[in-house]
């Protein structure tokens, strides 16, 4: 966050002074000279989501959740995942979607197995205020952030895909505002308790060891998207390990849940 205030601080001093370069009647303003504003703290939430347990020893119940943000499709998962028919709920993005159309055919071709569920549009953060979050401008207002929402779902159901219940925005962060305005559209906000793969960027044992120690009545997130990145490599065997184990894997529409921060009550 530091490091955003300080670019923010950074950029209202460029533009000052090249607004001063623009009129010629206005006398020299150095850097040093310029009074520099703060930008306003926006405060975000990374929500947490829990679905009902099982309760049975040796059986824990958890929801793989995949985020499909740009990129092509990762088979490693794909594969697996049909293979050995384990279910999951995949967030995608329009953008996704126009690249990806052989993988949206395994995902429809195998409706007991997987969810489709609104990842946006763009792939751009839901928060209605102005900020950047790990370097990803945010939506920027309550106007943008519904189109982000509506986009999404526009793109899914002309790729044929039953509407959409869940949203997940870029980042997974958001404001509350933006928490309220999504719901007011009839979403459920999914967040998780378990990040597998770091936003695909964890080697491959890490991932695998992350995903290993869901317990019962967690959401697990990971990526789908990144085919050339290790952690996917971690993500398949995580599955088929924790199959051996006998977990129960269901997908978010299958059961109950709970999320904080409002996303789901």
């Amino acid at each position: 966050m530091n490091r955003i205030l300080f670019a923010s601080a950074f950029l209202l001093a460029a533009i000052s002074a090249a607004s001063a370069d623009e009129l010629p009647s206005a006398p020299p303003i150095s850097a040093a000279t310029v009074p520099v504003s703060k930008a306003p703290a926006v405060k975000l939430v990374e929500p947490h989501l829990h679905i009902a347990r099982s309760n049975l020893a040796g059986h824990a119940r958890i929801a793989l959740t995949f985020d499909a943000c740009m990129g092509q499709a990762d088979e490693r998962i794909l594969s697996t995942l049909v293979r050995e028919r384990i279910p999951a709920t995949i967030f995608v993005t329009a953008r996704w979607l126009k690249r990806n159309p052989a993988a949206l055919a395994v995902f429809l071709e195998n409706p007991d197995l997987f969810e489709l569920e609104n990842h946006g549009q763009n792939h751009i953060p839901a928060v209605d205020t102005p900020t950047l979050i790990y370097g990803i401008a945010s939506a920027g207002s309550a106007q943008a952030v519904k189109q982000e929402v509506e986009g999404g779902a526009a793109a899914m159901a002309a790729a044929g895909i039953p509407a959409p219940h869940w949203f997940r925005g870029s980042t997974a962060k958001y404001d509350l505002s933006a928490i309220a305005e999504i719901r007011a559209m009839g979403y459920r906000i999914a967040g998780y308790s378990v990040n597998g793969d770091g936003g695909s960027l964890l080697g491959a044992a890490i991932t695998e060891k992350r995903i290993a120690s869901a317990k019962d009545g967690d959401v697990v997130i990971s990526h789908i998207n990144q085919p050339t990145h290790a952690a996917g490599e971690g993500v398949a065997k995580a599955l088929v390990d924790l199959k051996a184990k006998g977990t129960e894997f269901v997908r978010l529409e299958d059961v109950e849940d709970t999320g904080d921060d409002k996303t789901t009550e």
